[in-house]
């Protein structure tokens, strides 16, 4: 098996005011500008224990609000940090405050070490959740084959006991005037199974981009089925055609001594 050294950082600080303060900024965000925020019911995740990295595809803009959502809702008690550009750090300080750290995005050895080195101390915290968008750019959910930058997988290799979890995440417009944003986790491996099953660094990567691809192929099943019935609502957001149109529609609704509904669809 591939032997790797370990290296050591500084944990990002992280005010927990502020966390919870932007926590509840990105929710009401999200509901503002989402019909709803679903996970698939097929979606059964055990009591992880310890460190956890969930890694994702990287499809929008939205990534980052979503992880910031499900922190708050799905891994209640965990601190979460993510790296992102060092570049984008520098105009955005307010987000060294919020578990980002930044990490140079040229390709360059300084920056694999940058992430290696924070990442480390950050799994060796019990509680922690580390966010991931291993593709290292916006990606269509269509695009195969998925491909990983190399740095989650020497992660597998230099810390035992981690929790790796797939999630897929595709933003659909259905039914109603604003979009679904759906989401699917995938089956769970622990550091050491990655590590048992695929002794190098290209074959970990493979075997991490398969778990994800497999997330993301049955998330599209599911999304292309377009039946609310398959997804647990976690956000309920935003319903309704128009403000004239549901206007009307209100009016001719209390007319027939009906209950207005907004919903162009199923809720």
């Amino acid at each position: 098996m591939e032997t790797e050294k370990t290296v050591t950082g500084e944990l990002p600080k992280v005010s927990r005011f502020l966390t919870e303060w932007f926590g509840g900024y990105a929710t009401k965000h999200l509901a503002k500008h989402f019909h709803g925020v679903r996970i698939s019911k097929e979606t059964s995740l055990p009591a992880l224990e310890g460190p956890l990295v969930v890694y994702g595809n990287h499809a929008s803009w939205w990534d980052p609000l979503i992880a910031v959502f499900l922190t708050r809702e799905v891994f209640t008690g965990r601190t979460a940090f993510a790296p992102i550009d060092a570049a984008a750090l520098e105009k955005y300080r307010f987000f060294t405050k919020l578990g980002f750290f930044g990490v140079d995005q040229e390709g360059s050895r300084r920056g694999a070490v940058q992430f290696l080195r924070t990442a480390g101390v950050i799994l060796g915290q019990p509680d922690s959740v580390l966010w991931l968008t291993p593709q290292g750019e916006f990606a269509d959910v269509r695009r195969r084959p998925l491909t990983f930058q190399p740095g989650i997988a020497h992660l597998a290799a230099r810390i035992p006991g981690v929790t790796f979890l797939p999630l897929a995440i595709e933003y659909v417009f259905w039914e109603e005037r604003f979009p679904e944003t759906l989401l699917k986790f995938g089956d769970p491996m622990t550091s050491d199974e990655v590590a048992a099953s695929a002794p190098d660094t290209e074959s970990r990567l493979r075997l991490l981009e398969a778990r994800l691809q497999d997330t993301q192929d049955a998330l599209a099943e599911e999304s292309q089925a377009r039946d609310s019935g398959n997804f647990e609502i976690l956000l309920a957001g935003r319903s309704g055609a128009s403000a004239v149109y549901d206007l009307w529609r209100s009016a001719a609704a209390r007319l027939r001594g009906r209950k207005f509904d907004p919903h162009h669809g199923k809720k």
